[in-house]
């Protein structure tokens, strides 16, 4: 069964494994699956088949690396809740908000 693909769509991941075991030319691999020439070049560079993360690293607007790893240091080995967290850290972090701090929990 042939599964037809928009143009803009990302390679599937027997593709990707395909372009990067392949020893065929670069041109014989570009016309089989209708890829970029760079695009080849790319996934051949590669050692995984997974995209490559785009866009920048998730990271607080409010609160400094260190403000974070203070964070993260409280509620680890106590696992209180979000807002025991919020008003133990207040003190030390007095512009820390439950919104940024729900944030970084998460990551």
């Amino acid at each position: 069964m042939v599964q037809l693909r928009h143009g803009s769509a990302h390679p599937t991941p027997a593709v990707r494994r395909t372009t990067q075991r392949n020893q065929a030319s670069l041109p014989t691999l570009v016309q089989r699956h209708g890829l970029d020439s760079k695009t080849v070049v790319k996934r051949r560079r590669r050692t995984t088949t997974q995209d490559a993360g785009m866009g920048p690293t998730p990271a607080s607007a409010v609160l400094t690396v260190a403000k974070e790893a203070i964070a993260v240091a409280f509620r680890l080995p106590t696992l209180r809740p979000l807002d025991d967290c919020l008003y133990a850290l207040q003190a030390t972090i007095p512009h820390l908000s439950r919104l940024a701090l729900h944030r970084r929990f998460q990551r």
